[in-house]
């Protein structure tokens, strides 16, 4: 709360802010009227369409011998027929033979060791052999259990000569087997060419039925009873293998009989598919291979092709499991050679359905490719659905195993996503997540090896560039932020920094992205980027394509985030590369230039802006984002080398030549003047700098002319600058520009009188050319709907009646009538107070 003597000091104290003044004075509160500090918008850079549709384009860094062709020729004898071959779905375990090591004679299940036996003889072995074929012959066959029962004594007579086991003095019979036991023989005598289609399942029950107890209860009881009955002591080795042997051909049996039951019902429905299977591609698929192979007419053939696809996809037969897919794939390969654009993309979409791989894969992309290269076939490829069988290759086959393919599938799909009729198609089909998941893959890859591998580059280029089209429609950009895309790409942007058309294309994406406002914040709280941006520039600072697009990308990131401007300042280097960059390209700019003859005039029509005035008008923009922040601000104003270069190019650069770059330039001074700090280069070179805005103040650029009045409205907080207004009758422009009902205008033009009435020897000035009447008018027009400019006007009328006796004398009737009635309109009926916030009036660029 302010005492009485207090407030009556501010309200008679002049708006002026002095130097030594230690409370909130007057010019304080309408410091935000009179500094202008704001930003400002700049195009994006321009990216010229290619003509021809290549893997690489002309300004490509790669040369023709380190990149892949885009031309080729792709024939039926290009495809291979060892891919044909159907995959089979089962796949065969090898049989695990695991010598069991002979187990101590201490132990209990075991007391008996067993020892080496001598080689089998090579007769033997075949005879073993042929009995195992025979035998899985016919568990294959289902008739393993015979249909018909043989007589006891027929079956006996027939099994026992071959199959009886001696063993001591009795005889066994263990599931049809007469086993008999001998201490003479203590060998097991097996009947490898016994027919085991006769044996009875009856007889093989009711024959274990005469085996001891302790072998019929099975289990390791029964194994170590007859373990140690038949082997007492170390002469009974032999009987201890064959009782071991009976009972593991008892179970190898009873197996077999368990598993081909199993097989003869699967057996069964396998014979039953197959029989419909067999139907319907004699009956459906048959006939259209027949027509594709004799008919001749191109639109036959197409629409037969068609019929195919249907088919095989409602008899469930596309995929690399179908028992006839190399008829399939040697049929429509044969087709390839007919030439036509509209018949490959049809062969192409069943060859990639029937699921190929390895050469064959590689070669229908180039097929795809080769076409998609015309722009005409556009509409080909859009008709027949190519996009969803491309997308499904990237989705489901190998990467590592297919980069080749992989390519030239994402050459097609690049170049057709420049067709914007493809776009809603691609985003909606998950190209977007499909082309970010394979740049996961390579980022891992890359970080799993240490190095960049070999062709991922080319891949990285081809994917970058399709989703830089992508980006344009507003639902790729949401998902993009829906699956964090933008660190990934910051991540490959590190990783491939060597590979100028990888950075290339992911600055043209996040030159996109940035001008979106969510997309722009996203990317600015991932503060890596700004050290990656940097490095950038430091390595690549004279190639123009891809420096100007990182300055963009910068200059949206600071243009409305202040945390982004601290962030990058705090970057090692940052400002002292910017400089360099400014050098470089001042330099580069000043060489381009051609000079005139005498007579002759520089072109007044506009034009683009050449490379390095492109690069200049983004960097400025960024410096004058960047002195908005209160502590990087007053750090640039103390740079000589960049103030020096921002004058340079005032003196050199007239806005008839290029627009752009001046009011860039001019917002970037106007932010640095905001700054009273010592050491300033600002305020030491103000008088040079009011030389050169007097040049802007006499064009017929508006523009230009607001930009000069708020670099004039920070410099007139000086006393110096002051009377140079009223030298070079600056002033009376200021009080002309009162009518320019430009509300911008207006308010600056006002803040230059108002810092000018601040000294009571210049407030006369306000009477020339009607000055009164003019802010009285201004404030009638404009007070209503800008209270801002209103208060501006309240303020320098303040200044000019301080100490005044007479309204009439120092107003005038008319306008001391009209002031009483607008300032009584604007106080209303019941007057309500209203917190006025400190006017950001720096330029954001």
């Amino acid at each position: 709360m302010l005492s009485p003597n207090d407030r009556k000091l501010e309200k008679l104290d002049p708006f002026y802010r002095s130097p030594v003044s230690k409370q909130k004075t007057s010019a304080e509160i309408i410091s935000e009227a009179r500094n202008a500090l704001r930003t400002v918008r700049t195009q994006r850079p321009f990216t010229p369409r290619e003509e021809q549709r290549k893997l690489f384009g002309p300004a490509s860094s790669r040369t023709p011998e380190s990149r892949p062709p885009s031309s080729f020729s792709v024939h039926a004898s290009s495809f291979e027929s060892s891919d044909s071959r159907p995959i089979s779905g089962t796949r065969l375990s090898p049989l695990e033979l695991k010598p069991k090591a002979p187990a101590s004679p201490a132990t209990e299940e075991d007391p008996c060791p067993s020892f080496p036996k001598p080689p089998v003889d090579p007769v033997k072995i075949r005879r073993i052999s042929s009995a195992r074929a025979r035998l899985f012959r016919a568990a294959s066959q289902g008739a393993l259990l015979p249909d018909r029962t043989l007589p006891p004594a027929q079956s006996k007579k027939r099994v026992e000569p071959k199959e009886t086991v001696m063993m001591g003095d009795s005889v066994m019979k263990r599931n049809g087997l007469y086993l008999a036991e001998s201490n003479a023989i203590g060998q097991l005598k097996l009947p490898y060419d016994a027919d085991f289609s006769e044996i009875k399942e009856r007889e093989m029950f009711q024959g274990a039925t005469s085996m001891p107890s302790h072998l019929r209860s099975g289990g390791d009881q029964g194994r170590r009873h007859l373990r140690a009955s038949s082997c007492p002591n170390s002469s009974g080795w032999s009987r201890l293998d064959t009782r071991a042997g009976v009972i593991q051909v008892h179970e190898r049996i009873w197996k077999i009989q368990e598993h081909t039951r199993e097989a003869s019902q699967a057996e069964l429905q396998e014979k039953d598919t197959e029989v419909e299977v067999d139907a319907f591609w004699n009956t459906r698929i048959v006939p259209i291979l027949h027509a594709l192979e004799k008919e001749e007419n191109i639109e036959t053939v197409c629409a037969a092709c068609t019929q195919l696809h249907l088919a095989l996809e409602e008899g469930n037969m596309l995929g690399n499991k179908f028992k006839r897919r190399s008829i399939l794939l040697k049929t429509l390969y044969k087709l390839v050679d007919v030439g036509s654009d509209l018949l490959s993309l049809k062969l192409a979409k069943i060859i990639l359905a029937l699921k190929v791989s390895g050469k064959n894969l590689l070669n229908v992309c180039k097929l795809i490719f080769k076409i998609s290269r015309s722009e005409k076939n556009d509409s080909l490829i859009q008709n027949d659905s190519i996009l969803e069988s491309l997308l499904e290759v990237l989705r489901s086959e190998d990467l590592q195993a297919n980069t080749e393919a992989f390519l030239y599938c994402l050459g097609t799909i690049k170049f057709i996503s420049g067709n914007p009729g493809f776009l809603h198609e691609m985003i909606s089909k998950g190209a977007v997540e499909i082309l970010m998941n394979l740049i996961k893959q390579i980022n891992e890859n890359t970080k799993k090896s240490g190095t960049c591998l070999p062709n991922s580059g080319h891949l990285l280029v081809q994917v970058t560039a399709t989703l830089r089209n992508l980006v344009d429609s507003p639902l790729a950009r949401s998902k993009f932020l829906s699956i964090s895309a933008l660190p990934q790409l910051c991540t490959v942007m590190g990783q491939y920094m060597g590979d100028k058309d990888v950075c290339t294309n992911i600055a043209r994406i996040f030159s996109k992205l940035t001008t979106y406002h969510d997309c722009c914040v996203a990317l600015a709280n991932y503060s890596r980027c700004y050290a990656l941006f940097l490095n950038l520039i430091n390595k690549y600072q004279k190639k123009q394509d891809l420096i100007v697009r990182i300055i963009f990308i910068l200059g949206n990131l600071t243009a409305k985030n202040n945390l982004a401007r601290e962030q990058f300042s705090k970057v090692k280097g940052s400002i002292p590369t910017l400089l360099s960059l400014f050098h470089t390209f001042h330099e580069l700019d000043l060489h381009s230039r051609k000079p005139l003859g005498e007579g002759e005039e520089r072109s007044k029509a506009p034009r683009r802006p050449a490379q390095a005035e492109d690069v200049l008008i983004k960097l400025t923009r960024v410096l004058a984002n960047l002195a908005i922040h209160p502590g990087v601000g007053p750090a640039i104003a103390t740079q000589p080398r960049i103030v020096g270069l921002l004058l340079a190019t005032l003196e050199y650069k007239s806005i008839d030549e290029c627009e752009e770059l001046v009011i860039n330039t001019m917002a970037t001074i106007n932010n640095l003047s905001y700054y009273q700090v010592k050491n300033s280069v600002i305020q030491d070179k103000k008088l040079y700098i009011a030389e050169l805005l007097i040049k802007l103040l006499v064009s017929n650029n508006m523009d230009g002319i607001l930009e000069a009045v708020r670099v004039f409205g920070n410099l007139s907080q000086d006393r110096d600058i002051c009377d140079f207004i009223v030298q070079k009758n600056v002033h009376k422009f200021m009080i002309a520009l009162l009518d320019a009902k430009h509300q911008d205008i207006c308010f600056s033009a006002c803040g230059v009188l108002l810092n000018l009435t601040v000294d009571k020897d210049k407030r006369a000035i306000l009477k020339e050319g009607g000055g009164i009447q003019k802010l009285v008018d201004c404030l009638r027009d404009v007070g209503p709907t800008d209270w801002q400019l209103a208060c501006l006007v309240c303020k320098t009328l303040w200044n000019f009646s301080e100490n005044i006796t007479n309204a009439s004398s120092c107003f005038g009737d008319e306008a001391t009538n009209t002031l009483l009635a607008l300032l009584s309109s604007f106080l209303g009926p019941h007057p309500q107070h209203m917190e006025v916030p400190r006017l950001g009036v720096k330029s954001e660029l």
